[in-house]
């Protein structure tokens, strides 16, 4: 952890350079496999399975761990089918965090959802289940990207 203002913040946090980030969208039986976050930044939303690549790894690798690591689920990771920037500044305008994020289509290979690492919760949610969750705004623009819901 760094020292900033007096306070702790994760190394994610007031970065030098963005970070690469990668997520794993996995659609299986016409539901997708969403995580509710549990570390900033959009701390108990709902979102695609994800985080930080790791060095030496490719997006595919990165996705495949990340998505094990925080739902259980085993995947393969083909290619890329979203990337987006993501900026949280604090109230004084500072960049907490600065992600470029790159999801990657994923398919089912086994296991079952639960949330671990630093997902609350980890479930295979239909279209409809979407509309009643706090869910992150770049994850329902990539399922409307992708189709999985309708454009409002």
């Amino acid at each position: 952890m760094q020292e900033r203002a007096g306070e702790n913040v994760s190394k994610r946090e007031y970065p030098e350079s963005p970070k690469v980030g990668v997520g794993a969208v996995v659609v299986r039986d016409g539901r997708v496999l969403l995580i509710r976050r549990g570390i900033p930044p959009s701390e108990g939303l709902w979102a695609i399975p994800g985080g930080s690549l790791e060095l030496g790894e490719t997006l595919q690798e990165g996705a495949e761990r990340e998505l094990f690591e925080e739902t259980g689920i085993r995947a393969t990771a083909g290619d890329p089918i979203y990337a987006f920037d993501f900026f949280e500044r604090d109230p004084n305008g500072g960049i907490r965090f600065h992600f470029v994020i790159v999801d990657m289509k994923a398919d089912y290979v086994s296991g079952e959802p639960k949330g671990a690492d630093d997902a609350l919760e980890a479930r295979w949610l239909s279209p409809e289940d979407i509309l009643d969750l706090p869910v992150t705004q770049n994850t329902l623009k990539l399922l409307r990207a992708i189709r999985f819901l309708q454009a409002p």
